[in-house]
């Protein structure tokens, strides 16, 4: 299979089922956000030495290409994707609670960074956030599963405690923020 098609080189690409759009899509710029995501988080991996995290972050992989899938599948299209549900929301929810369960409690806001794996971490939760934007977008003109809204939305805040797990794990205090901290 050859990598490179030539089928895009007039600003068009292809969904799942053969429709073309325009690559500045909203559509494609949803689906590029998720695929950001996807590969930052394969930086994070690379930091990454705790077994329990790194099948977290796999396993999110995954779940990030079925809704870049599912987003390349229009509702009017061919094709309907339809892999995210509420049992993938539910265990980002029971996933937040253990390890918040395992966290100090936040007193007031933290500064993103800490250990290398965290800061990377926190960093992957703003392209998460943009991502979630990308969608809604989207939504606006066409409509997406709310499922895969509330998924993204999820995502974020599983890791945000993600990267104060990563942190606690390795002994890294968070820093506090601090209004107006001139040090």
């Amino acid at each position: 299979m050859r990598i490179y098609t030539k089928t895009g080189d007039k600003g068009e690409t292809g969904l799942v089922g053969g429709d073309r759009i325009p690559k500045n899509s909203e559509r494609i710029e949803a689906i590029g956000a998720v695929d950001e995501l996807n590969a930052y988080l394969g930086v994070c991996l690379t930091k990454c030495t705790d077994p329990e995290i790194r099948d977290r972050l796999i396993r999110v992989q995954c779940h990030l290409f079925d809704v870049g899938a599912e987003l390349a599948c229009p509702p009017e299209g061919k094709y309907q994707l339809t892999s995210i549900g509420d049992v993938d929301i539910l265990q980002l929810e029971l996933e937040i609670d253990t390890m918040d369960g395992e966290l100090e409690p936040l007193k007031n806001f933290i500064l993103p960074g800490g250990s290398p794996l965290a800061a990377d971490l926190h960093f992957g939760r703003t392209l998460c956030r943009r991502a979630e934007r990308r969608i809604l977008g989207l939504h606006r003109l066409n409509s997406v599963r709310n499922e895969l809204i509330m998924y993204v939305n999820r995502l974020s805040d599983w890791m945000f405690c993600l990267a104060r797990l990563a942190n606690a794990r390795v002994g890294v205090a968070e820093q506090p923020w601090s209004k107006g901290n001139n040090s």
